[in-house]
């Protein structure tokens, strides 16, 4: 996946290259810093540090990384955070497109980066992350690399209450849960979760609207990918367009486009229903090529049918969502 979000250990990320949240002497700090100095190897990393002396806030350098498994540690400084008028959020974002362009001179395929400045220099978390992802999008657009932004705490990632207080609502007002068949000593038992609804029915499917019979005989036998494909070309776009905006690897996408059997998972036809802004019954119709559907019993399937009612379809906006609900993440 070309951008995903984790909680993890910076340092345990098996990328080309992690990022460290330095200071301008590039010394061994407190916060990330003094864990990827201690990861890698303090002494080590160290000299390696004074060898190139300084580093200005907004630009990146780069050093060996010694004990981590990545091959590269890039060091770039973020700005103190004094209110929002010194330049911060232009200088923050410089970090993010200074490292990754340093990344990609050294030939790195992966980079991991923490959420820079939000830690000990006092960035506001949803400021941060809203610069770091639209820095890393941008370019992404024009290149090929997978970036992960890593943080400790979940609430690193805070959607708005507003838009947690609506899906929140829309997943109480809908939410189905699926019933438990047991076999006890032979005597069989339905385990009913919710006594309101009556037993031993299952937690509808989102059903999907008639289609004509025309419809139904032109699309009965297309395959995942002669669907996907026939519907870029019925929406205007083109192959790039769609795979980076649906936050797929271009390989994947490649692979998709060759074998016209093959089937991906229902996280990235999902994210491929959002980058070409179907609707509820186009989605469950390309989800239908794969063998998947959408269900009440799911809460990460009535998130994404919110965001779909509501033609909301910023791929990132919605994975930020599916984050804080502790849903699986849209892309490959």
């Amino acid at each position: 996946m070309p951008l995903h979000i984790i909680r993890n250990d910076i340092t345990k990320m098996k990328t080309d290259a992690i990022v460290n949240a330095a200071n301008s002497a590039l010394k061994m700090g407190g916060g990330v810093c003094g864990v990827i100095f201690r990861a890698a190897g303090a002494e080590q990393l160290q000299v390696a540090c004074n060898k190139i002396g300084q580093c200005a806030v907004g630009q990146a350098v780069i050093t060996e990384g010694f004990q981590l498994h990545a091959k590269y540690i890039i060091h770039t400084v973020g700005p103190i955070w004094r209110g929002g008028g010194e330049n911060e959020a232009e200088l923050l974002a410089r970090c993010y497109a200074n490292a990754l362009k340093l990344s990609k001179a050294n030939g790195c395929k992966s980079i991991a980066f923490p959420l820079i400045s939000s830690g000990i220099y006092g960035y506001p978390k949803r400021e941060a992350l809203d610069i770091a992802v639209s820095t890393i999008n941008e370019f992404l657009v024009n290149n090929e690399m997978d970036v992960t932004i890593v943080v400790f705490d979940k609430k690193a990632v805070q959607i708005s209450e507003k838009l947690f207080e609506s899906i929140q609502h829309y997943i109480d007002d809908r939410y189905e849960e699926e019933f438990i068949f047991q076999n006890r000593n032979r005597d069989f038992e339905f385990e009913q979760v919710y006594s309101e609804m009556p037993i031993f029915e299952s937690a509808p499917e989102i059903i999907p609207k008639k289609r004509s019979l025309e419809d139904v005989l032109n699309q009965l036998d297309e395959t995942f990918s002669e669907r996907l494909l026939r519907l870029i070309d019925e929406k205007g776009k083109t192959d790039v367009e769609v795979y980076k905006k649906a936050n797929i690897d271009r390989r994947l996408f490649s692979k998709i486009r060759t074998n016209l059997g093959y089937t991906p998972k229902k996280v990235t036809v999902i994210a491929f229903a959002i980058a070409l802004e179907l609707n509820l019954d186009e989605t469950i119709d390309l989800l239908g090529t794969a063998g998947y559907t959408l269900s009440n019993s799911s809460k990460f399937d009535l998130i994404i049918q919110y965001f779909i009612e509501e033609r909301n379809f910023d791929i990132y906006k919605i994975n930020e969502t599916l984050f804080t609900f502790d849903q699986v993440l849209l892309g490959a």
